[in-house]
């Protein structure tokens, strides 16, 4: 690279770091070095919703790498019963440890046998980074010793007695079991380089907080949101609307651990509201969907069911404001209050008048029906504030917003949640903000800041409220890439007992994913190559139990929500799909419900996984000169062989 193809301003300002020849030859012939290691594994999951225990478990055990891992090192010396007992010490070194030690005749010996082994596992797992990058993961109670284990040369013998020294030293002053829990927290960091989270933490389950707590401390992670998430995200900035939304799905479904214990956000004044203002209505139809995990006596089961109501009704009221105010959305359909017959108890919907199965209505003026009263104004108010000062909440959502985006372009390879809305005809939708119409993925940039502005705008509350507005419709418009319908039928589901009316027809993109043809169309529009690019999705569980398959478009999109939420399981008849992308190639996994993290350390079972390898390289090792952050190095590396020119022919005298 010669020094005229580069502005000389810029590389006076490298001159700065790399000081001398020696300095810019150092550097390149360590990007050159880091440009021939095999590529990072990549993670890969979507639609958790709140399903921490399962979730953490696959998170453990990088969706079967470390069992695999296990498998190939001691294939032929270590028994089956031995590797699983080795794998969940590895996924529970602290709970599981005393439970061993309780078992074995001589502690120290299987100390010995099992420091060594757990060694071999964390060179292997450590072996396509470089030395700085291990040592960097290293903890800092056993990094000197960590490192020279992970690079001590055993079988060279003068080496051997030091090798063997180390091992005894550590049991020998009783640090075996803290050594254990090191490493095995090690092996666990160094077998997934980098997690991507395809949307939808948030849902049915009780744990998202617990979830969110757990991503902020991952070593490398991006996000993309997913519409459970968008709803959270908007409530948190503030959205009535989408604050209205989370209260009343977590009523429906009974799950209000992430609400109010994991976030601390006071449902005080909605339960003092219903109370009063539905005292003698039954609300047959709101009440919650009990889960298993939990009881509720009779009497907070009625309080949850009234409470549902009310704040059901305040939805209504919320999105017509957002309707009135975007016409843009052309969402006036939803519009259903003022359709309602309140003297013959009916609700007309395309011209059609059906019967209502609730007649109490004490908070609507038929008058004008989306006009909250002041009580409900209070109330919405008072859980807005809860919302906005909640610290462990806006924590959370500024990570999201700090790891997350609609979309990711990640090593050729496109990452979303929900769907690129498509026409009846197959075409890609356009989309008209800003005065004209966008393809996918520019929609989808400029939805995004929209998003962002949502949060972050303070100098103009307009551009605010149209971040609002943009995450509510997100949640349930009818183009939105995130929903994915043409409605979300609350109102019917709650009022209306024939069935047709509860009808949510999906957008045509789920028709039309199938073809091999849409999938090379869509990583054509996002600037990939159809010929090596995939599409990794999520947002609608893989129905398996129906012959279902989750690779699609002749492989070149793959679904990968199987259905970690319990709800779902009945219909898919599996746990959840994730993937991983090492540099072998592609592996899809099937996970087989989790029963649970006690049955996990005490029986040692594992989250039974079928794997099935979607693509291989057979034996030609995808390198980091093949990845972004590989195109990037050679970036870097080409412009130090600029510097060292300039060094070279007098262009720039070394520091």
């Amino acid at each position: 690279m010669k020094v005229a193809d580069r502005d000389l301003d810029y590389l006076k300002l490298l001159a700065r770091q790399y000081r001398t020849i020696q300095a810019a030859s150092t550097e390149i012939i360590n990007l050159n070095a880091i440009l021939n290691l095999p590529k990072g594994t990549e993670h890969f999951l979507s639609d958790i919703h709140g399903e921490y225990e399962a979730f953490l478990h696959v998170l453990k055990n990088g969706s079967g790498s470390i069992k695999r891992r296990i498998d190939e090192i001691f294939a032929e010396s270590m028994l089956a019963k031995e590797k699983r007992a080795m794998a969940t010490l590895i996924y529970y070194p602290e709970l599981k440890l005393p439970l061993i030690l309780k078992e074995v005749d001589d502690p120290d010996e299987w100390y010995r046998i099992s420091l060594f082994r757990l060694i071999k596992i964390c060179r292997v797992v450590s072996s396509k980074y470089t030395r700085s990058k291990v040592r960097k993961a290293l903890p800092d109670d056993f990094a000197y010793i960590i490192e020279e284990l992970l690079h001590e040369q055993e079988s060279i013998e003068n080496r051997q007695e030091y090798y063997k020294s180390i091992i005894e030293t550590i049991v020998q002053t009783g640090r075996a079991s803290a050594f254990i829990v090191a490493i095995s927290r090690l092996i666990q960091r160094l077998a997934v380089d980098h997690l991507h989270i395809i949307g939808d933490v948030y849902d049915r389950g009780p744990g998202a907080h617990i979830i969110m707590d757990r991503l902020m401390e991952y070593h490398t992670i991006d996000f993309q949101w997913g519409n459970h998430d968008i709803v959270w995200m908007a409530a948190a900035a503030g959205s009535e609307a989408c604050i209205a939304n989370v209260i009343r799905v977590g009523l429906r479904y009974s799950n209000m651990t992430t609400i109010e214990d994991g976030y601390a956000l006071s449902l005080l004044p909605l339960a003092t509201f219903a109370m009063e203002t539905y005292a003698g209505d039954p609300c047959i139809q709101f009440m919650p969907k009990l889960s298993d995990e939990k009881e509720y006596t009779q009497q907070e089961i009625n309080v949850m069911a009234k409470m549902h109501k009310a704040i059901a009704v305040i939805q209504f009221k919320l999105e017509a404001e957002i309707i009135k105010r975007q016409p843009a959305y052309e969402m006036e359909d939803r519009l259903l209050l003022d359709k309602v017959d309140y003297a013959n108890a009916t609700v007309t919907l395309n011209g059609k008048a059906y019967p209502l199965n609730d007649t109490n209505f004490p908070t609507i003026d038929p008058a004008d029906p989306y006009k909250l009263t002041e009580a409900e104004r209070l109330v919405i108010e008072k859980l807005k504030l809860s919302f906005q000062h909640s610290e462990r909440l806006q924590k959370h959502v500024r990570f999201l917003y700090s790891k997350g985006s609609m979309y990711l372009v990640f090593n050729g390879n496109l990452l979303y949640h929900g769907c690129i809305p498509m026409t009846d005809d197959g075409s890609l939708q356009t989309f008209n903000l800003d005065g004209g119409p966008l393809g996918p993925r520019e929609s989808l940039d400029r939805i995004e800041r929209l998003v962002r502005q949502g949060y972050f705008a303070t100098d103009s509350p307009e551009q605010k409220e149209d971040g609002l507005d943009m995450m509510w419709y997100l949640w349930c418009g009818p183009r939105s890439p995130l929903f994915g319908k043409d409605k979300m039928a609350t109102f019917e589901r709650y009022f209306i007992d024939d069935k047709e009316t509860h009808a949510e027809k999906n957008n045509p993109y789920y028709t039309f994913r199938d073809k091999e043809a849409t999938a090379c169309k869509i990583l054509e529009a996002f600037g990939i190559d159809p010929a090596t690019g995939h599409i990794f999705n999520g947002h609608v569980p893989v129905k398996v139990k129906r012959g279902e398959s989750p690779i699609k478009a002749g492989g070149k999109l793959i679904v990968i929500d199987g259905g970690f939420s319990k709800a779902y399981q009945k219909q898919t008849g599996i746990a959840g799909y994730t993937l991983i992308f090492n540099s072998y190639g592609l592996l899809l996994s099937a996970h087989h419900a989790f029963e649970s993290v006690q049955k996990a350390i005490e029986e040692e079972i594992d989250m039974d996984s079928e794997t099935i390898m979607l693509e291989q390289t057979f034996g030609r090792r995808i390198r980091v000169k093949d990845t972004d952050l590989g195109r990037e190095l050679k970036r870097q590396a080409d412009d130090l062989q600029a510097l060292l020119e300039a060094y070279r022919e007098g262009y720039i005298k070394e520091g």
